[in-house]
């Protein structure tokens, strides 16, 4: 194997500078930031992230998925510097510039299936999902919305209306979009298989609509195709094409939450790729920069029906950004083979640790998006809270960063250009972590 200058700890972290920031940043922040530990990043290159002390790291969650391309690939370097160097900014709902058609011409080619799409460029994801509340509800001209136990789909009023993922993002801030309602999600660890998990999920929708809900009356149906805080929850194979036949039954916009799992990071370009299934909203954003700030939701012509003024954005799609996101398709669009063959040696070395460690109760996921359960007892299926912040902390001091997701997992999702070296050292500090109990 081939010997690098990283992962290595000059001096326990935090050190004098990144505690010094972390002093300035305490007196004077929103308390609400979390911080999962005390990395203060100075700089990166591929999937090595370096802090301001000179500690580097193996990065396995780059940004929650965001850095897609790594750090400083001189590709999207260089595509911002060629734009902020013409212009930063002229409003896209007002005017034109060809980075913003561009970049839209591009996201109608990649979107799955065959009909005729358009595109709406934002800062976010959870303003894109805002954007698709807003579509959906317009075209339809109802007013009912469904999403999934567990799902996440950000922090603004309607996206957060949606979520349910941890009360803590719900806590005192209500009340929260009227008919939004949650059924649970097809999870088959959870539910005893795949044919248990379907079964389940849509048996809960059509009872709602027996029950209490007229399907007729439903604009939408929100899904991430892969779980992403919930706890990185591949569905079972046949899950979205359900969905996708019971929204048809009864005139049901099918809206992609692919903020995370899209852009390559299953593999695929989209994680609905993998069922061959059409959204009618599908909705982009993280990776989809490189770290730049935007988002995109892209509909089918046929639904994306409302009339100008309807909807718009200052700084959405902002020429910088498209730019990034333009270097960044190219380079995802090449390294998909790499994705899903870098993925399968992370899975490999995932399921040799279940092997190895009763306290894994699931190893799961598509590509770069894998994520990890741990669990007191495997035949209970308790989760295992603790485990999670101590090997989190215990890799941070060796050199790997990881985040947790849902109750008891840890999500891996590095930068998309990593490569074996990244892999087997980085699934090898995290053994060590785990044999420490």
């Amino acid at each position: 194997m081939t010997t690098r200058d990283y992962p290595r700890i000059l001096t326990p972290p935090p050190g004098p500078k990144a505690k010094a920031i972390i002093d300035r940043d305490a007196i004077c922040t929103s308390p609400s930031l979390i911080k999962e530990y005390p990395l203060v990043i100075g700089g990166g290159c591929g999937a090595m992230v370096e802090d301001v002390d000179g500690n580097r790291y193996i990065d396995y969650m780059a940004g929650i998925a965001v850095s897609a391309t790594g750090y400083n690939h001189p590709d999207v370097v260089a595509a911002i510097q060629r734009q902020a160097a013409q212009y930063l900014h002229v409003c896209a709902t007002d005017f034109y510039y060809e980075g913003y058609a561009a970049l839209a011409e591009r996201l109608t080619k990649l979107a799955p299936g065959s009909s005729r799409k358009r595109v709406f460029l934002t800062n976010s994801g959870t303003e894109a999902i805002e954007g698709a509340i807003k579509l959906a509800r317009y075209h339809t001209r109802r007013p009912a919305l469904i999403a999934f136990e567990g799902s996440f789909h950000g922090r603004t009023y309607g996206a957060l209306s949606l979520t349910s993922s941890k009360v803590k993002q719900h806590k005192h801030f209500g009340p929260f979009l009227p008919e939004v309602y949650h059924v649970p999600y097809a999870n088959p660890y959870r539910m005893g298989g795949d044919a248990a998990a379907i079964e389940h999920s849509l048996g809960a929708l059509r009872e709602l609509f027996d029950r209490q809900l007229a399907p007729d009356d439903v604009a939408a149906i929100f899904v991430e195709p892969i779980q992403g805080e919930g706890g990185y929850v591949v569905p079972p194979m046949g899950f979205l094409k359900g969905l996708r036949a019971l929204c048809d039954q009864h005139g049901i916009m099918l809206v992609a939450d692919e903020v995370q799992s899209g852009v390559g990071r299953t593999g695929k370009m989209w994680a609905c790729d993998w069922e061959g299934v059409e959204p009618d909203i599908l909705v982009s954003a993280k990776g989809l920069g490189s770290g730049m700030p935007i988002g995109a939701f892209i509909a089918k012509e046929s639904v994306m029906t409302w009339e100008p003024g309807s909807h718009g954005s200052t700084y959405g799609g902002n020429p910088v950004a498209c730019a990034a996101a333009l270097a960044t398709l190219d380079i995802v669009e090449k390294t998909l083979p790499h994705i899903q063959q870098m993925g399968a040696r992370m899975i490999g070395h995932a399921e040799r640790l279940k092997e190895r460690y009763p306290v894994i109760g699931d190893v799961r996921g598509r590509g770069l998006m894998l994520g990890i359960e741990f669990v007191k007892d495997r035949a209970t299926k308790e989760p295992h809270h603790e485990i999670i912040d101590r090997i989190t902390e215990r890799a941070f001091h060796k050199g790997l960063l990881l985040l947790g997701c849902g109750k008891s997992a840890f999500r891996l999702a590095p930068p998309l250009v990593l490569d074996q070296y990244d892999v087997d050292t980085g699934m090898g500090i995290l053994e060590a972590c785990i044999k420490e109990g």
